[in-house]
């Protein structure tokens, strides 16, 4: 058994990888989004294609992590992922080119399914062999603290008058810092020496579809908010200036939500919650597409940070609860499904935008599928019992 100092520095490893690939090379685009289409040729047309290379990009990394058994494997990918993460972030410094712009925000999606689903592989395999709890809470609170940290950051840049670019190093600095933890104290890991033994029989295929048609509709509703809620705080007069600090309330609502709907799903069942999760983050939506209200939007920006995380790992808990013995191909479905939707919407999204001059029609695109999937998970409700 390992010194309670070497688990924590494993934690801290996996906390560091998340914030780098994760909070950094995915979601800090959120923040810097309004200061690059005001000092760059950047339009909304254009934002929104950028982050859908990006979830293309994660996209990709997904279904090649799905597709690999090999631990050693895997660790050599998670490390690849976090150098390409501090380069991807580096290079949007250095041109203002939309082909090469693409490129380094299609590998920064890379670097973030490297970091979220093969880094939270590895970690989970980490706690198993150590004798811990086979429980994430801890290293996934690195999605909610990079969000954190990125808004923070964004903050501090905007203070200092810092331009576009110059944001984009000081970003990539940061990540150079957390890559050193996130690359030295993640262990290799060990030669599987057995396999546990799992009889339990899956659900239906039909459960398992409507499962990833949900998540479909999570994968919408997750990232029209993720894209765009800065630049949405910036068009409301009251709140011009504070964009980036209500994407540092969005990583503070989410920091400790998985281990808020990891007791609710104790207390009502995992489809329950997910309903829960789904209303809440429907209002979220619903709250700036209805009213310009500066303390609705700082509400909104909560209940979505506290409730998409919750989805995610929700969904999680439910293929691992289901599919014990290979949750790796349902879950490559499920990334699949989750992962089209965060190609097509922010697209879909920045074209409404350039039209209608409004984020709204967007946001109610997004609530109409929550609300579908909603259904779904009433369905899959019913279908298992």
């Amino acid at each position: 058994m390992l010194r309670s100092t070497d688990t924590r520095k494993v934690l801290l490893a996996g906390i560091c990888s998340l914030i780098l690939t994760v909070g950094l090379a995915r979601f800090a685009y959120t923040p810097l989004l309004p200061v690059m289409r005001a000092e760059t040729w950047l339009t909304e047309v254009a934002g929104g294609w950028l982050a859908t290379f990006n979830y293309m990009g994660y996209m990709s990394g997904a279904l090649l992590a799905a597709s690999i058994s090999s631990l050693h494997t895997k660790y050599r990918l998670y490390r690849a992922g976090l150098v390409i993460g501090v380069l991807s972030i580096a290079g949007m410094a250095l041109t203002q080119d939309m082909v090469l712009w693409s490129i380094f925000r299609y590998t920064a999606g890379l670097s973030s399914a490297a970091g979220m689903l093969i880094g939270s592989g590895l970690m989970l395999s980490w706690l198993i062999r150590n004798g811990h709890r086979p429980e994430l809470g801890i290293h996934f609170g690195g999605l909610g603290g990079g969000i954190l940290v990125s808004g923070l950051v964004a903050v501090a840049m905007s203070a200092l008058a810092l331009d576009w670019a110059q944001q984009w190093w000081t970003l990539s600095l940061l990540a150079a810092l957390l890559f050193i933890p996130a690359w030295l104290w993640l262990p290799e890991p060990l030669p599987t020496t057995a396999q546990a033994t799992h009889t339990q029989t899956p659900p239906s295929r039909r459960w398992l579809l409507l499962m990833v048609a949900m998540y479909f509709c999570a994968g919408v509703g997750f990232v029209v908010s993720a894209t765009f809620t800065v630049a949405m705080v910036e068009k409301i007069p009251a709140l011009a200036g504070w964009g980036n600090w209500t994407w540092v309330l969005v990583g503070l609502a989410a920091t400790p939500a998985c281990f808020v709907w990891d007791r609710v799903a104790r207390r009502v069942g995992d489809i329950r919650a997910l309903q829960l999760a789904f209303a809440g983050q429907i209002v979220s939506i619903l709250l700036p597409a209805l009213s310009q209200h500066p303390l609705l939007a700082v509400l909104s920006a909560a209940l979505y940070g506290a409730t998409f995380i919750g989805i995610v790992s929700l969904t999680l808990t439910v293929i691992g609860r289901y599919y014990p013995a290979n949750p790796a191909k349902a879950m490559a479905r499920l990334t699949l499904s989750y992962g089209v939707a965060q190609i097509v919407a922010p697209a879909i999204t920045g074209y409404i935008a350039d039209a209608t001059g409004s984020y709204q029609g967007g946001l109610l695109m997004a609530a109409a599928f929550m609300v579908v999937g909603m259904g779904l998970l009433w369905k899959m409700e019913l279908s298992s019992k």
